[in-house]
């Protein structure tokens, strides 16, 4: 594979060299054509999975995102909120007063992944609420980075064991980040409730899979 890992000028907690290149090389080898990212904040890892599911497959395949598009403390409840502030001044310089878009809104990630915009489906919205209404079983991969609270990840979870019983892959993001602890209590109880597989890779991300694929 020889697709690196872009930034695209925005801000993403994967680190091009290692976790990002990882990442697809993960969903490379895993070859989905219906992809769902819980989870989008600036598009960075949508617009990346984009690219490379179109030079695995051309236009045959899906890929759909949630996210809140919100950082507001008091409405995101027990959920942390993402740091949207650019360590690059120049980055919060462009941003806000060159072309005035905020990054982490539905139009701006909208408008990162238009060259694909017969294949993507960008929704608005809690993950709680949104994983109850959509199809699931149309997902062979998920990559799950969305609220990093115990309960939301516990729920979306639970909405997503059909990816799993279909013989697809859940790769979760931060399973060992320190402040937030309920990632991996959430996903440890998800294994052993479901007896499914996991593997930790690189310290970082929790592979679930079905134990009889």
């Amino acid at each position: 594979m020889n697709f690196k890992f872009k930034k695209y000028w925005r801000k993403t907690s994967l680190k091009k060299s290692r976790d990002g290149d990882f990442l697809l090389s993960h969903i490379f080898s895993h070859k989905p054509k219906n992809f769902l990212e819980i989870g989008v904040f600036h598009g960075v890892t949508s617009r990346n999975v984009c690219e490379l599911l179109y030079s695995m497959h051309g236009s045959n395949f899906k890929f759909t995102g949630v996210d809140l598009f919100e950082n507001d403390k008091k409405k995101l409840n027990d959920e942390i909120a993402p740091q949207t502030k650019f360590s690059n001044p120049l980055k919060n310089i462009y941003y806000k007063f060159i072309i005035k878009s905020d990054p982490y809104s539905y139009d701006s990630v909208n408008k990162l992944l238009i060259k694909f915009k017969n294949n993507i489906n960008i929704i608005k919205g809690n993950s709680n609420h949104v994983l109850k209404e959509i199809n699931i079983n149309q997902f062979d991969y998920v990559f799950l980075d969305g609220g990093h609270s115990y309960e939301t990840v516990k729920n979306d979870l639970k909405c997503l064991a059909n990816v799993i019983k279909q013989k697809g892959t859940i790769l979760c993001d931060d399973y060992n980040l320190t402040y937030a602890p309920g990632i991996k209590k959430a996903i440890d109880e998800y294994i052993l409730d479901n007896n499914f597989n996991l593997k930790i890779l690189l310290d970082r991300f929790a592979e679930i899979t079905n134990k009889y694929q």
